[in-house]
């Protein structure tokens, strides 16, 4: 498997162009704030000085964790397949947001432990019925790791839009989430462990334990590619894959919240240049959420205390985007409108 090979967005001769067709427009100079640098991002992701964003698509990957074994959810595993089949019959909350902001969704069964049948409105690319518990072993084989990273390229290929947004749905991924931003960011796993979908104090307290342990127990465990499949889902590594292909393709990546970001934090570790290609949906309630964005120097369009998943802070970030590209295009300059520019 090959990991595609990324290049900084940076072209100085570019981002002079955008500059100036952002501050000409009839405006204070900066006083769009995020959205002129959002539009500046946008620009340098495509390589024009006219961006646009065609067919904004969300893709949510569904698995299952092995580790739920280990009591660290307040939901049962068999969640997971049935909010799957809620978002397959359009009443979860990414259905109506995803709707509402004009994008295409996706949803990818990468590993539940559950059988869906055929379905039209399902991708089926499921590898394993779920991982293993990675308390008691790796959560992933090397290879089935590799194969749902060249699963998630394929995925992320197949699109045809031009922006990106990433969901996702596993009861006990925030447990495999905290593992990989412990592992790789070398946070303390205090600040990694929040309640996910509701846990106690105490539940929150046997949950960090229980990646204690599991940590020690696979010491030794510090590549990115080894960590990952160590720790992490089959959704997480999907993301992965897809995340790495569509930078590669100069799409723009919308992050959502804490699971999400886990797994741009692999992807960086191991295409740094990506972070030129993500734009930051929101900052999550999910305890851990801002470290990790912080650790990776990112800064969140919104913060809405979400803690859902699903993608729903992408889908509610796509008006933003949209915004930035579409001053950008349509609004009028000093010249054209013939308004006077500031003197002093």
């Amino acid at each position: 498997m090959m990991i595609p090979s990324l290049a900084a967005t940076a072209n100085p001769t570019l981002a002079a162009r955008l500059d100036y067709a952002i501050n000409n427009k009839t405006k204070p100079l900066g006083s769009l704030g995020t959205l002129e640098k959002l539009a500046r991002q946008i620009g340098l992701i495509q390589q024009t000085h006219a961006p646009t964003l065609s067919q904004p698509t969300i893709l949510v990957f569904a698995a299952d964790h092995g580790v739920v074994a280990e009591g660290i959810s307040a939901f049962p595993q068999d969640v997971t397949w049935q909010m799957v089949e809620n978002f397959l019959a359009g009443g979860a909350a990414i259905n109506v947001f995803a709707a509402q902001s004009g994008c295409t969704l996706q949803i990818i069964d990468a590993g539940v432990n559950h059988d869906f049948g055929q379905r039209n409105n399902l991708l089926d690319r499921k590898l394993a019925n779920g991982t293993a518990n990675f308390a008691k072993a790796p959560a992933m084989s090397a290879e089935l790791c590799a194969a749902a990273l060249s699963t998630g390229m394929a995925l992320a290929a197949a699109v045809d839009g031009n922006l990106i947004g990433f969901g996702e749905m596993g009861i006990g991924n925030t447990t495999s989430a905290a593992a990989l931003m412990h592992k790789l960011c070398a946070i303390p796993l205090a600040q990694c462990v929040g309640a996910g979908t509701g846990l106690s104090i105490e539940g929150v307290a046997h949950k960090q334990q229980v990646i204690d342990t599991a940590v020690a127990f696979h010491a030794g465990v510090d590549a990115p590619l080894e960590v990952l499949a160590t720790f992490g889902g089959l959704e997480i590594a999907m993301m992965v894959g897809a995340m790495l292909q569509a930078a590669a393709d100069r799409k723009v990546l919308l992050i959502d919240g804490f699971i999400v970001t886990s797994a741009l934090l692999v992807a960086s570790r191991l295409q740094p240049a990506i972070l030129d290609y993500c734009v930051f949906s929101h900052c999550s309630a999910e305890s851990g959420h801002q470290h990790m964005l912080a650790a990776l120097g990112a800064s969140p369009l919104l913060q809405l205390d979400l803690r859902l998943g699903e993608g729903t802070g992408c889908a509610l970030a796509v008006p933003l985007l949209q915004a930035a590209v579409n001053f950008l295009a349509h609004m009028a300059t000093f010249d054209s409108a013939q308004v006077s520019e500031k003197t002093h």
